[in-house]
């Protein structure tokens, strides 16, 4: 990515991709499986935000088409496993 997107674009990936393991780590901590689900929700929106911003840096050429596809592949991957890992805690 170009410099100048160093504290706004790649700024917001960085937040993101963090925020989705750091919600399920947190709640897990809170040691209540309503809470837990919650966070996992929490997490699954961070992916979604995630996902948002990468395609805004394809949109712009900031990324290439193929390591789009190739990240877009995982996004899909962490989207599936955490909705099945939610609805196989909230039964």
């Amino acid at each position: 990515m170009p410099n100048d997107e160093l504290f706004g674009l790649q700024s917001q990936i960085k937040r993101s991709s963090i925020s989705i393991p750091s919600n399920i780590a947190e709640g897990w901590g809170r040691n209540y499986t309503e809470n837990y689900i919650q966070f996992l929700k929490i997490s699954r929106g961070s992916l979604f935000e995630l996902e948002t911003q990468l395609i805004i840096a394809k949109e712009l050429n900031f990324i290439s088409t193929d390591s789009y596809n190739r990240i877009q592949v995982l996004i899909t991957e962490e989207s599936k496993m955490l909705n099945a890992f939610i609805k196989s805690i909230d039964k």
